[in-house]
């Protein structure tokens, strides 16, 4: 099972980019999409399911045009889950699960918390809603990857400029220890796994474009594991050279062995 999880930061955008020639490289079998900016009746799917790929979207209900997350697969899910109980993340199209036999594949876009106060209180109360729902789920099934774009980079190793922000949504030492307590509770980093190497970004910011160039960015898309899936990694990556969006795409490859 092959996996690529991408912020295309507006996915109507990202196909005026040349998304949908990337597709047609076979990238991978399961897309999961964040930050789509559009329902499915905006999109031409057509094109993406003359791809071999079966298309799930759930979009946001409170603000058009905002948010959202889509899942394009080869491998056919069992089931479909669109949100995760929570009334104003599924408000805005934060959370989609597919169901694969006894394994479970969560999309989420993790609250940014870059506008303001409000928003950042919002991040908090979201993520420390995720935690306990993410661990209740893990008792239903053998093994489950949460793939998004998290909106926090972990540890120094993770960001170009540590220490010019430490104050900054994104790298504070709340959400740095929401990530401790994350990886702590079970779960696994599928790309620290195999890449300890520093560097390694997912995210660039837009006011310079200096910033991709010379690769001052920040790793702040995941996809990570349970502690059953650890053994199954065959390969993970980060796509920089893809340029669709801000983010690039990040991989991961699992054996069903």
């Amino acid at each position: 099972m092959r996996i690529i999880s991408y912020n295309v930061n507006g996915i109507r955008a990202a196909i005026k980019k040349g998304l949908i020639d990337w597709l047609k490289t076979d990238p991978a079998d399961i897309i999961c999409l964040q930050e789509t900016k559009a329902t499915k009746d905006d999109v031409d799917v057509k094109e993406i399911n003359d791809l071999g790929y079966h298309d799930y979207w759930f979009s946001a209900s409170s603000k058009k045009g905002y948010s959202g997350v889509a899942v394009f697969t080869k491998i056919k899910p069992d089931k479909v889950v669109t949100g995760n109980g929570h009334a104003q993340s599924d408000d805005e199209g934060r959370v989609i699960q597919l169901h694969f036999g006894k394994l479970l594949l969560i999309n989420a876009y993790f609250p940014s918390g870059t506008s303001g106060d409000e928003r950042q209180s919002f991040k908090m109360e979201w993520l420390n809603e995720m935690l306990p729902y993410l661990n209740s789920v893990k008792k239903k099934f053998e093994g489950i990857i949460l793939c998004g774009d998290y909106n926090i980079a972990h540890n120094p190793i993770d960001i170009h400029d540590p220490k010019g922000n430490k104050n900054t949504t994104g790298f504070l030492p709340e959400e740095r220890a929401w990530m401790d307590d994350f990886f702590a509770s079970g779960w696994v980093d599928s790309f620290r796994k195999i890449h300890p190497e520093p560097h390694r970004y997912s995210w660039w910011s837009q006011r310079f474009p200096s910033v991709r160039l010379n690769n001052k960015g920040w790793r702040i898309d995941y996809i990570n594991v349970t502690e059953s899936l650890t053994a199954h990694i065959v390969d993970a990556e980060i796509f920089p050279d893809v340029k669709h969006s801000d983010h690039c795409p990040v991989y991961l490859e699992l054996s069903n062995k």
